[in-house]
């Protein structure tokens, strides 16, 4: 129907913008996984911080493109969205990949702060030795912590909606009549629950290894050599300094999409979704270039990419 296409300007602007993110942020993360799976392919075998990197760059890429069909759908195809089951859907993939995103990034930075920090510790020695076969099962945790959580989302979502909304004679279309806090106020607590459980791990990776340093670079000052150990401490903190950043910003645009939500300020929530959409191109592009093997390849095929564009 002409209804279906009613769409303002300011609707089409930030329609195109969240393309533009999406396309930036998913060709990024699909750079990452791509160059991670060839050389998966080629050695037989991939380490643990391979490993975490594959999973994250998968999970960004998926929740960037969910996000990209939601945002059509809600701004070009609204009605589109109370067709059983496509809002309910499209909110647990969202929350799944999201609390994905959130604790495999999480044990990037567990797995940086054990390697890298030395303690004199039992159990953290334990946790150094065995922290390499310990990867596959973390990543399998957040993965599954994931999956709970996108199917309490579904959950939560449609017993909000079956009690608040009727069926059309038809019975597939869905009555708008809930409002907003009674069905989004449950997703915004259980991505918040999962979110401080996986900033509290990072919280905590970075004082250990800020500790870490502390305390070797108490032991070095007598020392004028260059020590590899302070670099590796150094480019680790800076490493999970752009987690905490990350976070922090995810934390502020969370209680701000909760505040707004409820007072169904709409023109406020597009932007706080087109910054969120952004977040995940911008720290894909630091872990590339925290990373010699990805910003090696980067740097090859981008003069690639200037010549073919010079050659048209």
């Amino acid at each position: 129907s002409p209804e279906q296409f009613n769409v303002t300007s300011y609707d089409a602007t930030a329609m195109a913008i969240i393309t533009f993110e999406v396309f930036a942020g998913t060709w990024i993360n699909a750079f990452i996984v791509s160059v991670i799976g060839m050389s998966w392919v080629k050695k037989k075998t991939l380490n643990s911080n391979e490993k975490i990197l594959l999973l994250l760059g998968c999970s960004r890429f998926c929740f960037l493109c969910v996000s990209w069909v939601f945002s059509l759908i809600s701004i070009i195809y609204p009605k589109y969205l109370y067709v059983h089951p496509i809002f309910q859907l499209l909110e647990s993939a969202q929350g799944f990949f999201k609390c994905s995103d959130f604790w495999v990034s999480a044990c990037l930075c567990v797995f940086y702060c054990i390697k890298i920090a030395n303690f004199r510790n039992r159990f953290f020695n334990y946790l150094k030795v065995k922290i390499d076969r310990m990867v596959p099962w973390l990543l399998l945790g957040s993965v599954l912590f994931s999956l709970v959580t996108g199917t309490i989302i579904y959950n939560v979502i449609n017993k909000a909606l079956c009690k608040n909304l009727n069926f059309t004679c038809q019975g597939r279309i869905w009555k708008a009549n809930v409002r907003i806090d009674q069905h989004f106020l449950p997703n915004f607590l259980i991505i918040g629950f999962g979110y401080a459980t996986s900033f509290t791990a990072v919280i905590f990776s970075a004082l250990l290894l800020l500790f870490s340093l502390w305390r070797h670079k108490r032991n070095m000052q007598t020392s004028c050599m260059k020590d590899l150990s302070m670099d590796a401490h150094i480019k680790a903190m800076k490493f999970i300094l752009s987690f905490f950043i990350m976070y922090s910003i995810n934390f502020i645009f969370l209680i701000l999409a909760l505040i707004y939500s409820m007072k169904n300020k709409n023109d406020v929530m597009v932007l706080i979704y087109l910054i969120q959409c952004s977040l995940p191109a911008f720290h894909s592009l630091i872990l590339i270039f925290s990373n010699p093997n990805l910003e090696k390849r980067l740097l090859e095929i981008l003069p690639c990419v200037n010549c073919k564009i010079c050659l048209k």
